[in-house]
């Protein structure tokens, strides 16, 4: 073509998700340390994997939203149905990939309005407060510290936690473990539809079914083995090594699943 339409319509999903990032990222660090803050010793496992179980719930979903949204056409309430010639089969197919964004964004909006109503600050259980300081009685003093040399604070607390070669070796541990699911989630359903002719709406429904209840089922699992056995540091560090290594044992077996490449005229074959 000559002249190609140009939207602009990826700078709003791209500040969209910007903004949907910004809110969402209080969530994990700050959930965390108020159940580590708030909850007996013994119950925080359970507490975190329930947190985490449900956060692995909602690219459940999605993925199953996903797949409804897709079988409906791109243009759904803008023109005639019964005009449409095509199906969710056709490779010219485009489903409707924004409605998911509104339900989703609703549904986000919706379940952040309990968050206004939780108070300022909260008293700590006695058993907590036993073995942590207590802020009240230096929380003057102590603000008018980190207004004057906060920068410098922060820039030495992240020196420190960096040079902890225990923690560093886990956020690089961390980030390759991420690495390879999100690749696995973003690839697999285009595999999918590929290698075995399936539409995208059943791809996305197969992955939302298949791949993601095992995780979550797996962290609350692991939370009460280590509620039941009372792991500490060392407990907690084999049986996160025994469990990652039978996992990427596993893992390996998918060097073994393929299919032939598809026959494509000009690419693979000749025209012929």
């Amino acid at each position: 073509c000559e002249k190609e339409p140009s939207s602009y319509m990826w700078i709003y999903i791209l500040l969209g998700n910007m903004l949907r990032g910004i809110g969402e990222t209080p969530i994990t660090p700050l959930g965390i340390s108020y159940l580590d803050d708030f909850a007996k010793e013994e119950n925080v496992p359970v507490y975190v994997a329930c947190l985490h179980t449900i956060a692995m719930m909602g690219p459940m979903f999605g993925f199953l939203l996903g797949s409804l949204c897709a079988k409906l056409y791109v243009d759904i309430g803008f023109v005639d149905l019964g005009s449409i010639t095509i199906t969710p089969q056709d490779s010219r197919w485009v489903g409707a990939w924004w409605l998911g964004f509104l339900i989703g964004g609703a549904t986000s909006f919706l379940s952040a309005i309990p968050f206004c109503f939780l108070p300022k600050s909260l008293k700590k259980p006695e058993e907590a407060n036993k073995d942590k300081i207590s802020c009240g009685l230096l929380e003057n003093t102590v603000i008018r510290q980190k207004k004057k040399k906060w920068q410098k604070d922060f820039y030495t607390s992240l020196k420190k936690v960096l040079g902890n070669r225990m923690y560093f070796t886990f956020l690089c541990c961390s980030l390759l473990q991420f690495s390879g699911f999100i690749g696995f989630l973003t690839y697999k359903p285009k595999y999918m539809e590929q290698q075995y002719g399936q539409s995208t709406s059943k791809s996305n429904f197969l992955i939302g079914m298949t791949s993601l209840p095992p995780v979550g089922l797996g962290i609350f699992l692991g939370g009460l083995i280590m509620k039941k056995y009372k792991m500490g540091i060392i407990g907690a560090t084999k049986f996160s090594f025994t469990m990652s290594f039978l996992a990427y044992a596993i893992s390996f077996l998918h060097f073994f699943v393929g299919c032939d490449n598809y026959v494509v005229a000009g690419m693979t074959v000749s025209y012929e």
